[in-house]
């Protein structure tokens, strides 16, 4: 099992920064590509930002390629997501997930995952 906890939503005018982390305990993290997706009511959890279980290679959607930067510090089993220049239609539920050794931008395919944190950028 891998435990995660989300930490660092809240409210920001558009233009705006928030820093998200995701502390992860249980299994070997080093082993784990760790991944950010969000969702909006009614919607699909969306894919956001992964990174792979060496920390080497990163992955972004398209919709935040520029803005947003995932990193991983496997010493403090915590992942981050930097997300700059934030837009109203960034607003979303973000989770934290992690599957075991390689990414995919598919939620379905991901194992453990945070209970959440609330992201919301004004207009």
């Amino acid at each position: 099992q891998v435990q995660l906890v989300e930490s660092g939503g809240g409210l920001v005018q558009a233009g705006g920064s928030l820093r998200l982390s995701c502390a992860a305990s249980g299994r070997t993290f080093s082993d784990y590509a760790m991944g950010w997706f969000r969702q909006t009511p009614g919607k699909d959890r969306e894919f956001v930002a992964a990174v792979g279980f060496g920390g080497g290679t990163a992955y972004y959607a398209d919709s935040v390629k520029g803005r947003f930067t995932i990193s991983r510090d496997n010493a403090r089993n915590t992942i981050f997501l930097q997300m700059n220049i934030l837009k109203p239609e960034d607003t979303a539920v973000y989770y934290c997930a992690a599957r075991r050794l390689y990414y995919s931008d598919q939620a379905d395919r991901w194992n453990y995952w945070g209970q959440g944190t609330q992201v919301t950028v004004s207009s």
